[in-house]
């Protein structure tokens, strides 16, 4: 009896208690035994609870995963990350409490500013926050709300707060800096203004309240700092050099710095980012992430002010950089993205975006340099070409490789890509490949288990089949061949046979994908052992589907999809009471009726109704 109980015991802490929710649930529907241990044992001693972004709770199912995690009665948890697309202030209320140190909620398209009161009232000792709100309206509430809450949670360290819509008020965080507990190293707002960011920056720094009329421009020289700020990122109207001035002399511990900014209209010289504003992040001594972006809204933006001389500067006077990200900057050459490259020998991550100068030749001798380099990221940069790739070929340390709009790669470089043994994603976003070109990557041995073709309009069904007749088909698990005109039946019926590890397709815009393929999908996971369930699947605009198909997304068919797209397919036309009876026997399922990418993270803002 006792060498019994021991054995439960060791079962429980050494094996269960260190498995997710996911693969628990599977364990307890083995036996009785496992089942009790799972309820009984495990669960009402989790201290964290992670469900992943794809799986979208109702309240009745979180009712049900929550309930599970308590103790006496109280809920155990420490730590809760979930995803609120579906879920309203009364449901979550019920389970804050005194015990909570870390709460992530995301996608809140339902949760009111009044919430963040509950969070206040019930969780005094938080440490992480991160809320991710849809646009309401009415700043002034969310501002009297939140300063509420900061006020309570006085000993919070991480606070990430975004507001989503299309007309967001970026006054929300206006004083947000007279709120904010001593104890917080990481900060992230999104949106707020530059003037709003200043005076947060010089507060943080200073503790003293800053004057309407005060010179943002001139700045301070604390001999001692509120706060030992680590991480600031904020999306702005606009970045320029009198906030690096306010962030570099009032923050000189922070580690990351993550600036993005929108400006409605090209900014006036005196009030834009220039080659000293970048100068002066090298008296952040210990800075190692830095992400600086300026985004389209109304306009193609670029940092007009910024050219080599920028990056020079930069890459001298922060040379412990380790990761590098950087959007809009028109007037920069090779020279300076290479200097980068060749002073920072730490760097392990290097993303540049939209940079119409950047060509091969900033990548021409990258020995001792690519060797470091864990993700590169080379988007929508039309100069560069296979050369740039066969150079990072030689890479023993890259695991990412985004090359997302660079239309110049081809099939001369796909076999150095094969040789690249830590590779596990991939982005080949509009390349020019051809079905050669993804036979030589399916010979080869990278573990790829995210694969986007996008685009890649001169590939056919013959290359998906030499592409999963490799080693690639045992590792692949999320894979996009939208807009792909040569993608028909014959692929979906490739993946169906041998793509076991997919659980993410994306098939967008495929006019050759039928009913079949559906059919294939939908039917394959049940007859075939050690296939892994779909999770999501992106039909946007597949218009060969017919308006029957829909009865395929129905019970006992797709039993491990979380969301599925179907915006512009009949699917939708022939939808209506179908499509409610789907969603209410299938409460965890999101059935997309709009445009959203896989899992509608840029489009959940606009869903205003359950069933999307």
């Amino acid at each position: 009896m006792m060498m019994e109980r021991l054995a439960s015991s060791l079962i429980c802490e050494e094996i269960l208690g260190r498995l997710d929710l996911k693969t628990l649930c599977t364990v307890a529907c083995v036996s009785r035994s496992l089942r009790f241990s799972v309820d009984y044992e495990v669960l009402p001693f989790l201290s964290s609870l992670h469900l992943p972004p794809s799986f979208i709770p109702d309240s009745s199912s979180l009712f049900i995963i929550l309930s599970r995690c308590t103790r006496a009665g109280t809920l155990t948890l420490t730590t809760l990350t979930l995803n609120c697309q579906r879920l309203r202030d009364s449901c979550l209320t019920r389970f804050l409490g005194e015990q909570l140190q870390q709460l992530n909620l995301s996608f809140c398209s339902f949760l009111s500013y009044g919430f963040l009161v509950s969070i206040g009232e019930n969780c005094p000792f938080l440490r992480v926050l991160m809320l991710e709100f849809a646009e309401q309206g009415s700043p002034d509430l969310f501002r009297r709300t939140l300063a509420d809450m900061l006020f309570k949670c006085h000993l919070l360290e991480c606070v990430c707060l975004k507001i989503k819509g299309t007309e967001v008020d970026a006054r929300a965080f206006h004083f947000i800096d007279l709120f904010l507990p001593s104890t917080l190293k990481i900060l992230k707002l999104k949106p707020t203004l530059e003037v709003n960011a200043i005076r947060l920056a010089r507060q943080l720094g200073t503790g003293q309240k800053l004057s309407a009329m005060e010179d943002f421009s001139i700045p301070n020289s604390p001999t001692s700092y509120r706060f030992a700020l680590q991480n600031l990122s904020l999306v702005l109207d606009v970045i320029s050099d009198r906030l690096l001035v306010s962030i570099t002399s009032s923050l000189p511990l922070l580690v990351e710095l993550d600036l993005e900014d929108r400006p409605n209209k090209e900014p006036s010289p005196q009030f834009d980012l220039t080659n000293s504003g970048l100068q002066l992040l090298g008296s952040c001594y210990h800075l190692t992430g830095l992400s600086l972006i300026r985004s389209r809204k109304n306009y193609q933006g670029s940092f007009k002010q910024i050219n080599d001389m920028g990056m020079f500067l930069l890459s001298e006077s922060c040379k412990s950089l380790q990761s590098v990200k950087l959007c809009g900057f028109s007037k920069v050459t090779d020279a300076g993205f290479a200097s980068l490259l060749h002073s920072c020998q730490q760097l392990k991550k290097f993303e540049v975006r939209n940079a119409i100068l950047l060509s091969d030749l900033a990548f021409h001798n990258l020995t001792g340099v690519s060797s470091s380099l864990v993700e590169v990221r080379l988007l929508s940069c039309n100069l560069i070409t296979s050369e740039t790739v066969k150079k990072l070929g030689s890479s023993r340390s890259l695991e990412v490789l985004d090359l997302c709009g660079c239309k110049s790669i081809a099939n001369s470089c796909l076999s150095s890509i094969s040789c690249l043994r830590r590779l596990t994603s991939l982005n080949l976003t509009g390349a020019d490949i051809t079905d050669d070109g993804l036979s030589i990557l399916g010979q080869g041995s990278p573990p790829i288990s995210h694969l986007c073709l996008r685009g890649c309009k001169r590939v056919t069904d013959k290359g998906i089949s030499l592409l999963l007749c490799g080693a690639i088909a045992e590792t692949l698990a999320a894979l996009d061949l939208g807009y792909m005109p040569g993608i028909s039946d014959s692929s979906i019926f490739t993946i169906v046979a041998v793509g076991r590890e997919i659980t993410e397709l994306c098939i967008r815009c495929c006019f050759y994908v039928t009913d079949s393929s559906l059919q294939a999908l939908a039917t394959k996971r049940s007859f075939q052992y050690g296939n892994k369930q779909l999770r999501q699947l992106d039909l946007f605009n597949c218009i060969g589907l017919s308006a029957d198909a829909v009865r395929l997304l129905r019970k006992p068919l797709f039993s491990g999809l979380h969301w599925v797209g179907i915006g512009q397919t009949r699917l939708v036309i022939k939808g209506g009471a179908i499509l409610t009876e789907i969603c209410n026997e299938r409460p965890w399922l999101t059935v997309c009726s709009d445009g959203c990418e896989m899992g509608c993270h840029d489009g959940w803002q606009f869903h205003r109704s359950e069933s999307h």
